[in-house]
């Protein structure tokens, strides 16, 4: 099979579908116990139950005083005020109750008294001595956050495959969990190509370029729950070019940035057709970012005395640095969050009004460089100055991506735009 036996140019959409359907194929790798600090940004491997009620008694949300809202039903009233409750203070003996004609003055937190079906603001009271006058009714049920409204002892609270924000964090810290159970990162081999590419250290010659890619992948890679593997810049040649392949096959997932276009020396789908590489797609009508590459290849791991077949999935992403980011959000990411162990989820956009007008060649997706600025119900999206899928000083200054559908030549300034956030 040669490189140019197979081309299958995709839309957008289609090329999206592709790799959604294969989300299901991947299994996450191994599992692994982590401290709960260390698991922020892992994905969770084993779900987590509630041990008790949350919260575990009837909470006042506000600072006032516990009354029966029978007793409010002409005002101003003047309850006797029978006791304090403070949050996280421990009852003993009877706990108040509260009958009528009395108050019980409560803290944020603390658990409302038997008896009393309400919460009134202290804002909305005068104390006079043993008594408080109150001067606003309140409904059966205001202020308080009933046992268990939040969740029922032994009910789901995490499920497996869920990233871990900082609020499923502080939940699995709430039900005692000083341990959590995540997947392992997936080992993402990073392989940029081209006899233009040198080292980031070394100085380039008058028509050579830094490895920049190799280092904007490892970032991105990082923020989807991989651990990136750099390998060296491999040269426009083909027997290098597939040793270094082989090597990079032995992790999770490989990504080349670099030769998958259609010049002379793009060999990158040549030496990946020659080693039987199974290919989905061998480009997406979008720019930037039009000659990506889907596919995967067998490879042989060695396990001690024993070696078997594996099937590694692979990207070859444009070698322009916008190109190249651009392709791995919205085509890497979502297979290196399954291979994470991540619960797949859909390619989400929000909606600003543009503020300059945009004029394209229809045909293509365009997912293009933009600033979101403005506050609240103002804000305001708008393309940045670029000079092209080379331009990463544009991107830097960017803080997400205008989508452009590829049946538009011509959007209007106020019109309402796809932004996908960076």
């Amino acid at each position: 099979m040669s490189a140019v036996a197979f081309t299958r140019i995709l839309s957008f959409e289609d090329a999206r579908r592709t790799i959604e359907e294969h989300q299901t194929c991947v299994q996450p790798v191994a599992t692994e116990v982590v401290e709960l600090l260390q698991a922020g940004g892992r994905v969770l491997a084993d779900p987590i139950f509630a041990d008790r009620d949350f919260p575990p008694f009837p909470r006042s949300t506000r600072d006032g005083y516990a009354v029966r809202s029978a007793d409010l039903s002409r005002l101003p009233a003047t309850l006797a005020v029978i006791g304090e409750i403070k949050a996280g203070e421990k009852l003993t003996g009877v706990p108040l109750s509260v009958g009528a004609g009395e108050a019980v003055s409560i803290m944020t937190g603390a658990p409302v008294p038997p008896g009393a079906d309400a919460v009134v603001m202290v804002e909305y009271t005068v104390g006079h001595g043993a008594g408080v006058e109150i001067g606003r009714s309140a409904a059966p049920g205001e202020n308080i956050v009933p046992q268990g409204a939040e969740s029922k002892q032994g009910s789901l609270l995490l499920d497996r495959g869920q990233r871990l924000s900082e609020a499923a964090i502080g939940l699995a810290a709430s039900v005692g969990k000083a341990q959590l159970t995540v997947y392992k990162r997936p080992r993402v081999a990073l392989l940029a190509t081209g006899d233009e590419i040198v080292e980031v250290a070394v100085t380039p010659g008058p028509t050579q370029i830094r490895n920049s890619n190799s280092y904007s992948l490892a970032v991105q890679v990082r923020a989807a729950g991989g651990e990136p593997i750099l390998l060296p810049i491999a040269p426009d040649e083909p027997r290098a070019l597939r040793r270094l392949i082989a090597e990079g096959l032995q992790s999770d997932l490989l990504i080349l940035a670099g030769g998958v276009s259609m010049g002379r020396y793009d060999l990158v789908e040549q030496v990946l057709a020659e080693i039987g590489a199974e290919f989905f797609f061998t480009g997406a009508k979008i720019q930037p970012g039009a000659p990506a590459v889907f596919g995967r290849c067998k490879s042989v791991v060695s396990g001690g005395s024993q070696t078997s077949p594996k099937h590694t999935y692979f990207f070859g992403l444009p070698g322009n640095p916008v190109s190249t980011m651009v392709t791995f959000e919205v085509f890497a990411r979502p297979l290196l969050e399954a291979l994470a162990g991540q619960t797949p989820r859909e390619l989400g956009f929000l909606h600003a009004r543009l503020k300059s007008e945009i004029r394209v060649k229809p045909g293509l997706k365009r997912i293009l460089p933009a600033v979101l600025a403005g506050q609240f119900e103002n804000s305001e999206v708008e393309l940045v100055a670029w000079q092209g899928s080379g331009d990463m000083a544009a991107l830097a200054r960017s803080n997400c991506y205008v989508v452009v559908p590829e049946n538009r030549d011509v959007i209007r300034a106020g019109e309402w735009v796809a932004v996908m956030i960076r």
